[in-house]
């Protein structure tokens, strides 16, 4: 769809049913009046009230893009009968119909009947569970409800609703700008620009082209700059990317590449399965068996080859998997994502909230030439502020630079302090809270504050400029001043003057470098260190500009922000760092704040380099790319960085996951094998463009998804070798006994029993084992690495034949002293007894089932249970014999079957010990 038609089938009344291209010709509302805008919308500028939204809501219906949707249950269940095993048991149906042997065929009937059931069950259950956790991270925006700001789901947004839009927020639906400050938006998914397109409330004359329509913002576009006020006129189907499906909740329908390797693998497996079929029957005909016998046999012999019920396995083991991830406040967006975890190699993580607790204390002030120390912990406003030198109480006039530092800190703010629960917290950024109450402590009343001296202007904060300014106007002299506050250095850059004992003073180099010094003790001491500043305007001065902003303004002085590393962060960077996953510290603070930070986390020792984001400035690619893996913090550097950074690590072969809160962090998070955004401080970009989002924005959690992630990997290994291991057994059994030139050892309805039903009930509940041991003590797992490792196919050779020559041996053994019934019932139970000794010391790659206990999967032992009581009905339930050929069995043959299918349990725990031996006695 071209850009300028999507603007041409815009609707009118913020969601109507009529035509959107009619609605388009009679409402143009980017060429309309504010006053117009409101009147049609029967709205205003302060937004709906509740019971508005909520009639809105249901006359519009939800702000969604209308997509495909799930699978449903018919799509479902046909989809279990379109794979080349399914085509060949209907097949051996159809044959054994032909041939008249009723039985035979309605028991494949029945088993793929039954197979269809199971497939539909977990695929369906593991679709809803994927369902909830994409709506756990679909869009949020930021509304005027009631005249209070709200954030609520982005499909709750209704025509009328005003959006409060800054810089990272995604824009939920298409609306009309009604007041901005320097905003601007990235408009390329819709209109290919590939530069941010400046935004503006003025009225636009004309029919214009979408990406002329700079009054307009557009759903989905994201913000890259600036704060905004916006009336919502179009949502859902009727915004200009309504005819992109799924461009909203971007559903994940694709195959994951484990899904890819497991189907590739499926494939080989069915390639000699079919080779086997073949040899078997050829076999059989030798040996004097009529060709229709043989036929359905070999088809019955590839099915047992197959693992058949996998990728139904995989389905619900990864959506089980990422709703424990979740559950543990990680939300995997991308599946593939959850495969990519048990291979990461290294972790380059922010610093502020996600290895600190992001809970700034302001714990120092130096004002003027004067340093003051703060008490109290948190946002709370209680505490005090005194000088170093005393322990006089600091309050308003007790000192004119301190008032003016504290009054920058309360004005060039957009956050305020909320007790909630006899808690205070901050609602906005940390850092504006820490600021506010610092100025409570030295009696300054924000509010008071604000009315005093109305803001006229704003310049926001960027990651690209480091610093914010405001305009303010004292309502008592009419003096207006640009109020600054940022990145210490950057302040200090921007001054040619500096406030002592309120009295404005050259700033010359020794004054210079004694507010470096203290600035730079700050930060050895883990402090964050904040500058602020102002200069005086014309009175008549009614706008912000950053030529003004950076040049001629005055200093007045620091804040020491305290913002403790969380616990369990460290103990989590340890854990990472025996798992072989190197650590990296990526911030934009202060080089001496970052390493101190990290040496107190273990990221780094005392005095290891610090690269800063001036040094990366005059390396080459080349360069750093020799360095990069040796560096563990990177400080004062930008988002540009952050992807250079990333994209030398990858060219390194390193598995990297970045964390991101940003919208400037959005082409690192894309480039990393793992992007993690911020659930709390993340910009809706940022959530967009990663792969995980972490709701806690704490470091450890991505330590606990990496460890999550290669349980699921370990489990799904684990399935695969059961299925593989017993399968094998099964077709060198049926070989074994045709080469030996003994009878048949299992009919053909017996070999579908083993492997549809015996098998089945053991495979899901071995795909949710849960973790035995440390798996953070083992490397990452090469990303390269097959399903089946070397270790695993050598395990698959070694136990394979111990099921064949077990079942064939006391079949032999039967067959001395009874019927060749009795025998093959005997040998049909010991294979399904080899499957479920088999699923018990599958259990652990390497400890053995004693160490983790007989009883700690339940769900494998009620499936075991369910796999006794079935094979015990096919033995003694009346009317069994004509459907498998079986005859009751004495108790003492099932001692025999237990001691021989033991065997497989028992050579296992062997080879474990010797892997457990050859571990210990490692380097």
């Amino acid at each position: 769809m071209a850009a300028s038609n999507a603007g041409d089938k815009m609707q009118g009344k913020g969601g109507a049913s009529q035509p959107a291209e009619q609605k388009t010709e009679e409402i143009p509302w980017h060429s309309l009046t504010l006053d117009e805008i409101y009147q049609r919308l029967s709205a205003d500028d302060e937004g709906l009230t509740a019971d508005q939204a909520e009639r809105r809501l249901q006359e519009h219906g939800p702000n969604l893009i209308e997509s495909g949707g799930g699978p449903s249950l018919t799509s479902l269940a046909l989809k279990q009968f379109q794979s080349p095993l399914i085509y060949m048991l209907m097949v051996a149906a159809l044959i054994s119909l032909l041939a008249q042997h009723f039985i035979d065929s309605g028991v494949i009937a029945a088993v793929l009947l039954l197979n269809a059931v199971i497939g539909v069950s977990q695929e369906w259950r593991a679709e809803k569970t994927l369902e909830a956790l994409r709506k756990l991270s679909a869009p949020r925006a930021r509304v005027l409800r009631d005249g209070e700001i709200e954030v609520l789901p982005a499909e709750q947004v209704v025509p009328g609703d005003v959006l409060m839009l800054e810089t990272g927020d995604l824009a939920p639906a298409d609306a009309r700008v009604i007041e901005s400050h320097e905003f601007a938006m990235d408009e390329s998914a819709l209109t290919g620009e590939s530069e941010p397109v400046q935004k503006s409330h003025e009225k636009l004359d004309g029919l214009l082209a979408l990406a002329e329509r700079q009054n307009m913002i557009w759903s989905s576009t994201s913000v890259t700059g600036g704060r905004a006020r916006a009336i919502v006129v179009q949502t859902g189907m009727q915004t200009a990317l309504g005819e992109i499906a799924g461009e909203v909740q971007k559903a994940v329908r694709g195959r994951t590449p484990l899904q890819k390797r497991v189907a590739s693998l499926g494939s080989y497996i069915g390639i000699a399965a079919v080779t086997v079929a073949v040899f078997i029957f050829s076999l059989g005909l030798l040996r004097g068996y009529t060709a229709l016998e043989m036929m359905v046999f070999a088809a019955a012999a590839a099915v047992s080859a197959i693992p058949e019920g996998l990728p139904a396995v995989i389905s619900v083991v990864l959506a089980v998997g990422v709703r424990r991830m979740a559950e543990k406040n990680a939300i995997i967006r991308r599946l593939p994502s959850v495969e990519t975890l048990g291979s990461t190699t290294v972790i380059c993580s922010d610093k502020t909230g996600t290895i600190t607790r992001n809970e700034m204390t302001a714990t120092r002030v130096r004002a003027g030439n004067q340093e003051y120390r703060l008490t109290g912990d948190g946002f709370s406003p209680e505490g005090k502020i005194t000088p170093e030198s005393n322990e006089k109480n600091m309050e308003p006039g007790s000192s004119p630079d301190l008032d003016m530092l504290m009054a920058i800190g309360v004005l060039a703010n957009n956050a305020t302090l909320e007790l909630d629960d006899g808690q205070w917290k901050v609602q906005g950024n940390p850092t504006e809270g820490a600021l506010l109450a610092a100025a409570h402590k030295l009696g300054l009343n924000p509010v008071d504050t604000n009315h005093d001296n109305p803001r006229l202007d704003e310049i926001p904060f960027s990651s690209k400029f480091k610093y914010m300014a405001t305009l303010n106007r004292n309502r008592e002299t009419g003096d207006a001043r640009l109020l600054v506050k940022g990145g210490w250095d950057r302040i200090l850059e921007f001054c040619d003057s500096i406030q002592i004992n309120g009295e404005k003073r050259p700033l010359d180099e020794e004054i210079r470098n004694e507010i470096a010094e203290a600035a730079e003790s700050y930060a050895a001491d883990a402090l964050r260190v904040i500058g602020g500043a102002y200069r005086e305007l014309p009175e008549d001065t009614e706008e912000a500009e950053r030529s003004e902003a950076e040049q001629s303004l005055i200093f007045v002085g620091l804040w020491g922000l305290m913002d403790p590393p969380r616990p369990e962060a460290i103990e989590a960077i340890a854990a990472a760092q025996r798992s072989g996953i190197s650590v990296m510290m990526i911030t934009g603070d202060q080089g001496t704040t970052a390493a101190a930070i990290a040496d107190r986390t273990g990221i780094t020792r005392r005095g290891e380099r610090v690269v800063t984001g001036n040094d990366l400035d005059g390396m080459s690619d080349e360069e750093l790319s020799r360095i990069v893996k040796d560096i563990g913090v990177f400080a004062r550097v930008s988002p540009i960085h952050k992807f250079r950074i990333v994209e030398a690590l990858e060219q390194a072969r390193e598995v990297v996951a970045v964390t991101g809160d940003g919208v400037n962090d959005a082409p690192a998070l894309k480039r990393a094998d793992i992007g993690v955004a911020m659930g709390i401080a993340g910009t809706e970009v940022a959530k967009e463009a990663a792969d995980m989002v972490l709701t806690d924005d704490n470091f450890a959690t991505i330590v606990g998804a990496i460890e999550q992630g290669r349980i699921i990997f370990s489990n799904l290994r684990r399935v695969i070798m059961f299925l593989i291991t017993t399968n094998l057994g099964e077709i060198l059994t049926l070989i074994a006994a045709l080469i030996l030139g003994m009878p048949l050892p299992l009919t053909a309805v017996m070999i579908l029993w083993i492997n549809l039903v015996t098998d089945g009930m053991s495979v899901i509940p071995l795909g949710l084992e849960p973790k035995h041991e440390d798996l953070l003590r083992y490397p990452p797992r090469p990303v390269k690495e097959g399903i089946l490792n070397r270790t695993s196919i050598l395990r698959v050779i070694m136990l394979a034949p111990v099921i064949a020559i077990g079942t064939l041996g006391l079949f032999q053994y039967m067959l001395n002293s009874n019927t060749e019934e009795y025998a093959r019932t005997v040998a049909f139970c010991t294979l399904a007894a080899f499957e479920w000794f088999r699923a018990v010391s599958t259990r652990s790659m390497k400890l053995s089932i004693f160490a983790i206990g007989f009883f700690t999967n339940r769900l494998l032992l009620l499936g075991l249970s369910a796999g006794i009581g079935l094979q015990l009905m096919a033995v003694y339930l009346p009317g069994s014999e004509p459907v498998f050929g079986t005859v009751p069995l004495a108790l003492t043959d099932w001692f025999f079957i237990a001691a021989v299918a033991s065997s497989v349990l028992v050579v296992d725990e062997l080879i474990k010990l010797v892997y457990r031996i050859r571990e210990r006695r490692a380097p």
